[in-house]
């Protein structure tokens, strides 16, 4: 679990390597006076070739590094750098060289303004961006351990992210740069890994400060840093009531609350190891499946007798629930591109004793429903999104996503739209539903969706799930913050024609 960074001061703000060769100082100390004399012996040795040029490495980033080495470990200030600095960027050449081994082009003197600028604030903000650092680490002694110039270089990355607003990607690329040459191959890959972790937060933050609200926003950050609950589903198919599940959890000393929402799900914070090693979800008797998943599936209301086609079924989640709720009578024609996703989902339904109503279709939705004749009375497209509502589960996808992802996304998700709407008969319902909690992959896709085809409607969803779900479009939102459960959207389209 990551740190929880200090979300309020980041708002506001807006307005293991091996230590190489030459760096005795493995770790740092706040006494100034410990280290000029040590790092003589290691950073500033003249001991590498004089006169390296080196073209590729920013010269107002090289300089800012070994002036925040010769501050913070030399005892020199700030000012009187500035002041000796003035005019004179041979002679700052001249301290690069000593220190990182090559000497990079001339300063000009809008390099020398950038480091007066980010000396002076990486000074000011240091225990700021410390703390943002040491959040995005993977551990604390991750920060500790870290050599003094691979921290200043991630100062400096991180002051002109936050603080410059500087073009994000190309502050990676400079200073990942800086830190392979200045130090090894290994600092760069570990600079680059921290600082794009930054770009990612800065990014979600703006989108969900620009949708949510500020405080609404660091409230669902907050959701996304604390321990996760789980919910389990008991599996109708076996003859299991939550009833049973509950006495089951007894048994095992599991600590665990009644869905307020499904009858069927029983929401547990901890014990889910001991649920895993007691076999129940191997024997089939509860899958592990979030509530907001089945109210999303209450949207879709599978009935007895009914023909379902799931277009993105795998893993399969929401697939096993509705089969479970035909009660052996019915089908879901289960679709998805991935083979092996695919026979998974299959031998999970044989497990949970609904192999009798799932047909697993292997094809890519698009091409698939080009050429099939099928129809059906009701379509689910449960699309492949951003999973930014399940963020407190998935934490790695925090790490996984781009404003570039989103926009691909998007496209994807208004083709797989069109496609499944094909195989809508007429009078019929699509039920286009996410994991996600961006209004862009959700109502804003429906939206685009309803100007392509005015064929359709929207179907309001508060026949199917509690009033407290329910958006003032008729959409089903689960809201992480509000409801204390993932993300989740789902919109009911029914084709008219």
């Amino acid at each position: 679990m990551a740190h929880l960074l200090p979300l309020r001061v980041f708002l506001s703000s807006q307005t293991q390597e091996t230590p190489s060769k030459p760096l005795k100082l493995s770790k740092r100390s706040n006494n100034h006076k410990t280290s000029i004399s040590t790092a003589k012996k290691g950073l500033l040795s003249p001991s590498h070739k004089m006169h390296k040029l080196n073209l590729e490495v920013s010269p107002h980033r090289a300089v800012s590094a070994v002036r925040l080495m010769r501050i913070e470990f030399g005892g020199a200030f700030a000012d009187l750098l500035n002041e000796k600095g003035k005019g004179s960027g041979d002679n700052e050449m001249g301290y690069v060289e000593r220190t990182l081994g090559f000497r990079t082009r001339d300063l000009d003197d809008r390099d020398l303004r950038l480091v007066t600028d980010i000396v002076g604030g990486t000074i000011r903000w240091r225990r700021y961006l410390d703390h943002l650092i040491g959040s995005l680490c993977h551990d604390e002694s991750m920060f500790r351990s870290m050599e003094p110039l691979l921290l200043q270089i991630l100062r400096i990355g991180f002051y002109e992210i936050v603080k410059l607003n500087m073009p994000p990607y190309a502050v990676v690329d400079e200073n990942v740069k800086l830190a392979k040459v200045a130090l090894r191959p290994g600092a760069g890959n570990m600079v680059n890994g921290i600082l794009r972790k930054l770009v990612l937060v800065k990014w979600m933050v703006r989108r969900w400060t620009k949708y949510l609200g500020q405080e609404e926003a660091i409230q669902l950050m907050m959701w996304n840093n604390s321990d996760p609950s789980f919910s389990l589903r008991a599996n109708a198919a076996k003859g299991i009531t939550r009833d049973d599940l509950v006495m089951q959890l007894n048994s095992l000393k599991v600590p665990h609350e009644v869905s307020l929402h499904l009858d069927d799900f029983v929401r547990v914070k901890i014990g889910l190891q001991n649920v895993i090693r007691a076999g129940l979800l191997k024997e089939g008797l509860c899958s592990v499946q979030d509530e907001s998943a089945g109210l999303a599936v209450s949207v879709v209301d599978p009935q007895p007798g009914e023909d379902i086609i799931d277009c993105c079924a795998a893993p399969g989640g929401k697939t096993l629930y509705m089969a479970s709720r035909l009660r052996g009578k019915g089908k879901v024609h289960a679709i998805d591109i991935n083979k092996g996703r695919l026979r998974i989902l299959k031998e999970t339904a044989k497990l949970q004793k609904v192999d009798g109503v799932v047909d697993t279709i292997h094809a890519d939705l698009r091409t698939f429903a080009e050429s099939s004749p099928m129809k059906s009375g009701k379509v689910l497209l449960d699309a492949p999104c951003s999973g930014l509502g399940v963020l407190s589960k998935r934490s790695d996808l925090r790490w996984n996503r781009r404003l570039e992802d989103m926009e691909q996304l998007k496209n994807l998700q208004d083709e797989l739209l069109d496609a499944a709407s094909t195989l809508v008969s007429s009078g019929g319902v699509l039920i286009y539903s996410t994991c996600s909690i961006d209004p862009e992959e959700n109502k804003d896709r429906v939206e685009a969706f309803l100007v392509r085809h005015p064929e359709f409607r929207i179907d309001p969803v508060n026949r199917y799930v509690p009033s407290d779900f329910v958006t003032k479009q008729g959409f089903y939102f689960s809201d992480p913050v509000k409801h204390s459960l993932d993300g989740a959207f789902a919109a009911r389209l029914v084709r008219t024609l």
